[in-house]
């Protein structure tokens, strides 16, 4: 809900918490977290995951941003909701995403299928960039 945004925003999507990746990604993003801070830049991170295991990601992680549990529809909406494979086996699944919102709500950039070396650094890098 777009309604509650106060001011510009980085959102991120991860594949499932307290795995080897995601927990990657998260520390990169909270490394990160006061020049984005700076820039004027919220940053929230998100899964499927259940509340708990998100509460549990961002104590284990010492985490100073926000972790939400999708447990609507926010992924589908997104297109981000897609199937994978893994062994020979599908399922569904998180594509890891981030998003740039500004302070109304608009999308106004996004990224797919993010490979988390070196990413958050290019997302840094457009919002130095965004004015």
């Amino acid at each position: 809900d777009s309604s509650n945004i106060k001011s510009n925003t980085v959102l991120f999507f991860y594949p499932k918490a307290l795995t080897g990746g995601c927990s990657v990604e998260v520390a990169d993003f909270q490394h990160f977290l006061n020049k984005f801070k700076k820039l004027g830049f919220e940053i929230i991170g998100a899964s499927k995951d259940s509340v708990e295991r998100n509460r549990k990601f961002l104590e284990k992680y010492k985490l100073k941003y926000l972790l939400g549990s999708d447990e609507g529809k926010n992924c589908q909406k997104l297109g981000i909701w897609i199937e994978k494979s893994m062994y020979g086996k599908k399922y569904f699944g998180i594509d890891r995403s981030t998003f740039i919102i500004d302070k109304n709500g608009k999308i106004l950039n996004q990224w797919n299928k993010v490979k988390v070396k070196g990413h958050v650094e290019e997302v840094y890098n457009y919002c130095k960039d965004f004015k």
